[in-house]
């Protein structure tokens, strides 16, 4: 089994698709904090957020077993599968705010706007294509600070470097 440092995407799909709840566990712990953002992003709110990352695993664990990884990350696909899932979602509070005039209107956007899903997803694509070109050591200083939430020096102390090689690599990582 890959440790979630060196963890290979595909290994893992492959063994959660085969039922191992411990790779799709590390693929969750992998990915879920870019799915929340991806999902907060797109609903406006922490809760629906929430809501649409779970959302997001559970279609994904249903739809392992057919999956076929191309390419190092399982983000653009769990990514992808977050955007439908949000675009249900906010049909969904939508629907509910006509029939019950009850919804709180802070917590949906007025509007589904396309242009801006059309520009995060780019956003995100964009991301993705630039970190897929760093160095191995970048990628991992990147996944942890700023896809995991990582502090410098838990992140030094996971990758065995300094803190001050984690502070840098990231300062020119988000340059």
């Amino acid at each position: 089994m890959a440790q979630p440092e060196d963890r290979d995407d595909a290994a893992l799909v492959a063994e959660a698709a085969g039922g191992s709840q411990h790779a799709f566990r590390t693929l969750y712990r992998a990915y879920a904090r870019p799915v929340y953002w991806i999902a907060h992003g797109l609903v406006g709110s922490a809760a629906d957020a929430e809501e649409v990352t779970q959302e997001t695993f559970l279609a994904a664990w249903r739809k392992l077993p057919g999956l076929e990884l191309r390419g190092e990350s399982l983000l653009p696909w769990l990514a992808t599968i977050c955007r439908f899932q949000c675009a249900n979602r906010i049909r969904r509070l939508k629907r509910d705010r006509e029939h019950t005039q009850a919804a709180v209107e802070e917590t949906l956007p007025a509007t589904i706007d396309v242009e801006e899903q059309v520009v995060t997803a780019g956003l995100v694509d964009r991301i993705l294509e630039e970190v897929a070109g760093m160095s191995e050591i970048d990628r991992e200083v990147f996944r942890l600070c700023a896809a995991e939430g990582y502090g410098y020096q838990a992140a030094a102390d996971e990758l065995g470097i300094s803190h001050g090689a984690v502070r840098n690599r990231l300062s020119r990582v988000r340059a």
